[in-house]
């Protein structure tokens, strides 16, 4: 099982970490924003993390002799994404060490204006922009970063680990090969 784990949640890692890597450039050229940047990040959180299924299934399969608890294919499913989310969240730790405040900077204006356009009162706007404020200074400790960005990418894998251990539990979806 720990061979599967490693695997299948390093690959999976190396594709999120590299997506995002791969995406920053595409963000800092206006490409990307943060009304789309969203969509392109949880797209690729769910394609990389769709390796939980494959990592679920190969250990049904091969060393499991073709059945899995729900329990036991959960518990691969949520290692593979903790290996893949510290890949993640090192790979946002790159990304901000060249961005730097200058990204958190970018979301609160970005975010004031969403607010401006949509109306918001001298009041709200001076209430966000003190939250916002705040906001700026927590994120400046690389842990409280971490443990935000590792926040992002868990609660996919636990939807994805949750599907694909209710569905390999059944030993007749997808049976392993008897070739």
């Amino acid at each position: 099982m720990k061979k599967i784990v490693i695997t299948y949640g390093v690959i999976s890692g190396l594709i999120t970490g590299g997506l995002m890597l791969a995406t920053m450039p595409l963000f800092e050229s206006g490409t990307l924003n943060f009304d789309n940047g969203a969509l392109v990040g949880y797209t690729g959180m769910v394609i990389a993390l769709s390796l939980v299924f494959f990592g679920i299934k190969s250990f049904r399969d091969n060393q499991a002799g073709g059945s899995v608890s729900f329990g036991k294919g959960f518990l691969i499913g949520m290692s593979i994404t903790m290996v893949a989310s510290l890949f993640y969240a090192t790979a946002w730790e790159i990304s901000y060490a060249k961005m730097g405040e200058q990204f958190v900077q970018q979301w609160t204006s970005h975010e004031m204006e969403k607010l401006q356009e949509a109306g918001a009162t001298e009041e709200a706007l001076e209430k966000a922009k003190d939250e916002w404020k705040n906001f700026e200074e927590m994120y400046k400790n690389p842990l409280i970063r971490f443990g935000m960005t590792l926040f992002e990418i868990l609660p996919v894998g636990l939807i994805i680990s949750l599907i694909s251990a209710a569905l390999l539990k059944k030993k007749e979806f997808l049976p392993r090969s008897t070739n």
